[in-house]
């Protein structure tokens, strides 16, 4: 199986940016506007509507709170030829002002690593813009799990 890892750094606080993380409802808002249209939940399955109309299906494995740590397995609607995926998000305190966000993701076929490390480490940028962008108004809390 085939790991990418991507730690971001993040000019925010831990809190605001785990607050992101685990509310599952609101990626398109959140975490990667414009990478992801829409999000949509039912129970423990996520449904993120991409750009070109794909669907695809996350099971939402777990949200822990104590540590930090979202892990979540695309199930459908792959836009390439996945025979697994599982991915996890760790939100890691570095000051007051400042935290990491580590994506783990897991993957088959081997062969594929390097297309999906791309998609990745571009929505690591988007995530890591979004996260730093100044909040002018609280977010509008989407359903949790």
């Amino acid at each position: 199986m085939a790991t990418i890892v991507r730690d971001v750094p993040v000019d925010a606080p831990a809190d605001r940016v785990w607050d992101a993380v685990r509310d599952v409802g609101a990626v398109h808002r959140r975490l990667i506007p414009g990478y992801v249209l829409d999000t949509r939940v039912e129970g423990d399955v996520r449904h993120l509507t991409m750009p070109g109309g794909t669907v695809i299906r996350e099971l939402i494995v777990s949200v822990d709170d104590a540590l930090r740590r979202l892990a979540y397995s695309a199930v459908e609607g792959f836009t390439l030829p996945l025979t697994h995926h599982h991915a996890s998000f760790q939100v890691v305190t570095e000051d007051d002002a400042r935290c990491r966000l580590v994506w783990t993701t897991d993957v088959l076929p081997h062969e594929l690593a390097d297309q999906v490390r791309l998609r990745v480490t571009r929505g690591a940028q988007v995530m890591k813009a979004t996260l730093e962008a100044p909040v002018t108004a609280p977010w509008p809390q989407g359903p949790q799990p």
